[in-house]
């Protein structure tokens, strides 16, 4: 016999699912909890959630017994939302959130304390970003580092996907919190990303106020599915994935993982094609990105191309102009205007990994295709965008994988030199390596010049990092261009081997350009790294 007690108690579960699942009750959204970063000012902070339709809300921020402010809203029909836009506020902290919901003699009050404002940035991408802290070099270093960090706070959405855009997130894997050498280093590819701590942590050491990393992340994943089907229409993407099957949610452990098996990082992260993770368009931008959308936001870090190289790579200079503008346009809305139109946008430029088929050029061309074929950021099509070149970073003895370098604090070093020239105006900053903006052709001394428009470092001279694209008899093949000479601004190429006509040059056009830092071309004194670049040779210069 079934005691009354249990009926009521599986009855009450029956109704607490059915409340979440239609979005009744009142609730913050699943972002925001204690020990939060929002938006500093110039922008404002959305704070939102669900509650009764026609109910009355009240939004409060204190710091300590100080009211700062107040706003007041009333929930929505029929989305069953509210959402209030606090005033700009400068950084620091920490504060009070309070929301107290008032229909009739009814009042229900929402709390969320050590609220800090900052600048918050959001990273996704695949497994390079998934990447822990627990993977990367000097691990026990980096994690035992957290204690002056406090104030940089860490964020990472759950793994999922859905088939349409979801206001809010399913799940979420670790709620706000302060760093730890747990909550950094809790497994191989969960919990918070490496890259994006590494790039908090050195923005934190520059600004010296709140930074709130958002990590939103899945291994093995094409650009496809995080972005919109709006943005995959206007570049003509075929749905060719809808029909595949979606794999299992796989999140190992270390602990699990006593052999290669199907558990274990290698399996899952390192496929043919690197494509481990959901494939049908869209799913991810529906269930991980788009219930983000209302958070103010200073900028996006983004880490991902590895799963084009062999999958619709031809477009992938639409895809990735389309995405960033799509998401920008989208979390412009969303947060009321609060986030810029077009807030910054950094990435990492593919790094390196070993490949038997040495003629493939998946990698070099999603490097060039990441700029929108411009070759460098920010340009026409990729405004208030920087990048990271990670050529040089290759790792031939990663236990993850050659395609999972563990030099994540190089990655993020250099992101963060980019963020600090375009998303916060410092200047006289070097924050990108050199790259070539004069060619002249001197063809009666079976020579190309090169000036490029920083001081050069040529640190290694060799056969292959040059080519030339030498055509004759109507038909043109690669050859290698061996440096000549060199000055402080010029390179000087060797082209004598092209019998025909020089119509063209490219510089690390391979997938494994270098050894480690040891490219060919770097500004001598940030040591970055010239990026992988191609061009026509016209008599008026590149092209």
């Amino acid at each position: 016999m079934v005691s009354l007690g249990a009926v009521f108690g599986l009855l009450l579960l029956v109704i607490v699912r059915a409340s979440r699942s239609a979005g009744i009750g009142f609730r913050f959204a699943s972002y925001i909890d204690n020990y939060m970063v929002l938006q500093k000012e110039p922008s404002g902070a959305v704070i939102w959630g669900f509650g009764t339709p026609g109910a009355t809300v009240t939004v409060t921020l204190c710091q300590g017994q100080e009211t700062i402010m107040k706003k007041v809203t009333s929930v929505k029909e029929p989305s069953n939302t509210w959402m209030v836009v606090l005033d700009p506020m400068k950084p620091g902290g920490p504060f009070e959130v309070t929301a107290q919901q008032t229909l009739g003699t009814s009042n229900l009050t929402l709390r969320v304390h050590d609220v800090l404002f900052g600048d918050v940035w959001l990273c996704s991408g695949q497994s390079n970003m998934q990447m822990t802290v627990l993977q990367i070099f000097n691990a026990s270093k980096e994690l035992s580092d957290t204690a002056a960090y406090q104030s940089v706070r860490i964020f990472s959405v759950s793994l999922n996907q859905a088939e349409e855009e979801l206001e809010d997130l399913g799940e979420v894997d670790l709620s706000w919190s302060k760093p730890t050498a747990g909550n950094l280093g809790h497994g191989d590819f969960t919990y918070m990303s490496a890259v994006c701590w590494l790039f908090g942590r050195y923005l934190y050491d520059t600004l010296q106020y709140p930074i709130g990393l958002v990590s939103s992340t899945w291994g093995g994943t094409p650009i496809e599915v995080w972005s919109s089907r709006r943005s995959l229409e206007a570049c003509g993407v075929p749905n060719t994935r809808n029909e595949r099957f979606l794999r299992p949610k796989i999140k190992p452990m270390r602990s699990e993982c006593k052999s290669e098996g199907s558990l274990c990082p290698l399996g899952r992260f390192v496929p043919p094609h690197f494509v481990a993770g959901p494939v049908k368009h869209s799913v991810l931008w529906n269930a991980m990105i788009h219930p983000l959308q209302n958070m103010t936001l200073k900028g996006v870090v983004w880490y991902q191309g590895e799963a084009n190289a062999n999958y619709n790579r031809d477009l992938y200079s639409c895809m990735f102009p389309a995405l960033i503008e799509d998401w920008r346009q989208n979390f412009h809305y969303g947060s009321q205007g609060q986030t810029e139109r077009f807030f910054p946008f950094g990435f990492v430029q593919l790094s390196s990994y070993t490949l038997m088929n040495t003629s493939d050029y998946g990698f070099p061309e999603i490097r060039w295709h990441q700029t929108a074929d411009f070759g460098s950021v920010p340009n026409l099509r990729m405004p208030n965008t920087f990048m990271a070149v990670a050529m040089d970073l290759c790792d031939r003895d990663s236990p993850f994988g050659s395609i999972h370098p563990r030099d994540k604090q190089t990655v993020a070093y250099r992101l963060h030199l980019g963020a600090r020239a375009v998303a916060y105006g410092e200047k006289n900053l070097t924050f990108q390596g050199p790259l070539p903006k004069k060619t002249e052709l001197l063809a009666h001394n079976g020579l190309l010049n090169l000036t490029y428009d920083q001081e050069i470092q040529v640190q290694r001279q060799d056969n292959r990092t040059f080519e030339i694209s030498c055509c004759s008899d109507s038909q043109c093949k690669w050859l290698p261009a061996p440096v000549n000479t060199f000055s402080t601004k010029t390179l000087i190429l060797d082209i004598s081997a092209c019998l025909g006509t020089v119509v063209a040059f490219r510089y690390a056009w391979t997938t494994w350009p270098c050894e480690y830092k040891q490219c060919a071309i770097y500004h001598p004194r940030s040591a970055l790294p010239a990026p992988p670049f191609a061009a026509l040779i016209t008599h008026r210069g590149v092209r």
